[in-house]
């Protein structure tokens, strides 16, 4: 009688190390997959270098070019046009480096290297995992870029060093997300022309928000649109935290409006649990 739960405890410690390998063994592979993509950037230092200086372009050209246009006096005496659009821009920034996500993963679609690490005996959810991690260092490196810029041309965050970093973890929380979406689209794609083509698909993303002008100024139809863009509300609660001068003057009627950094919460965790296993499940699927 006492033999039986002797067993069945052996059995049951058997079965606990085997999934406490199988972890191990999913983190190992991950970071291989981390280390290839890095080596790869290595090797193609335009690519990486394209990802740092389109961060900048896009502050100049925003900021300096279209900002002269904008007229923020409604938003109280003393704000400029960069106080409001940097930490739009910063938003607008981490959320289209999806695309820089789907591109990586159609090419290694494309050239067999996916089919190659499919043959392996590796963890199935290692490509999408490593790529996410690479991807979020990348977008890490990314985001320090820019915000070095915005210091330079006058910005500054008004908030306390804690509000400060919690702006920023914010931003990398709505990066992560994508990155799943990213590499969803780059498995789906026929190829990295199709890859290439996703300016169509972040375009409305980045643009139909509150990146440039609060949606109060907006049509009303496209107001809602844009207020309830992921995008928008990560802006909006980073202008929170950064204490952006006249925040509350440009935070429009909107509910979610209202309650930004619980949507920037919120709408990431909410994009992450649906990509994520889809991602996973594509990646499963090819080939069959």
């Amino acid at each position: 009688m006492t033999a039986v739960p002797q067993v069945n405890a052996a059995g049951d410690a058997l079965v606990t190390e085997t999934r406490a390998d199988r972890a191990r063994w999913a983190v190992k592979d991950s970071w291989t997959i981390v280390v290839q993509e890095f080596l790869h950037l290595v090797h193609q230092p335009s690519t990486f270098a394209w990802q740092l200086g389109m961060p900048v372009v896009m502050v100049l050209m925003f900021v300096y070019v279209f900002g002269s246009a904008m007229d923020v006096t409604g938003m109280g005496a003393g704000v400029g046009y960069v106080d409001y659009a940097m930490p739009g821009m910063f938003a607008m920034t981490i959320a289209f480096g999806f695309m820089n996500t789907a591109f990586p993963v159609a090419f290694n679609k494309e050239k067999g290297f996916v089919d190659r690490f499919r043959s392996m005996p590796m963890s199935s959810s290692a490509v999408v995992t490593g790529r996410g991690v690479a991807d979020i260092i990348q977008a890490a490196i990314d985001l320090a870029v820019i915000v070095g810029i915005a210091l330079l041309i006058g910005w500054r965050p008004g908030g306390t060093p804690g509000e400060t970093l919690a702006a920023f973890g914010l931003l990398l929380w709505l990066r992560l997300a994508l990155i799943f979406v990213g590499v969803w689209i780059g498995l789906r794609v026929k190829n990295t022309e199709a890859a290439g083509s996703l300016f169509a698909i972040a375009f409305p993303l980045g643009f139909i928000s509150s990146v440039f002008a609060p949606p109060d100024m907006m049509p009303g139809w496209l107001g809602a649109v844009a207020a309830w863009n992921p995008v928008s509300s990560t802006a909006s609660a980073i202008r929170e935290l950064f204490h952006t001068p006249g925040v509350e003057l440009a935070t429009s009627g909107y509910w979610i409006e209202g309650h930004a950094v619980a949507g920037a919460v919120v709408w990431p965790a909410l994009i992450t649990l649906a990509f994520l296993p889809l991602a996973v499940r594509q990646f499963q699927r090819l080939g069959r």
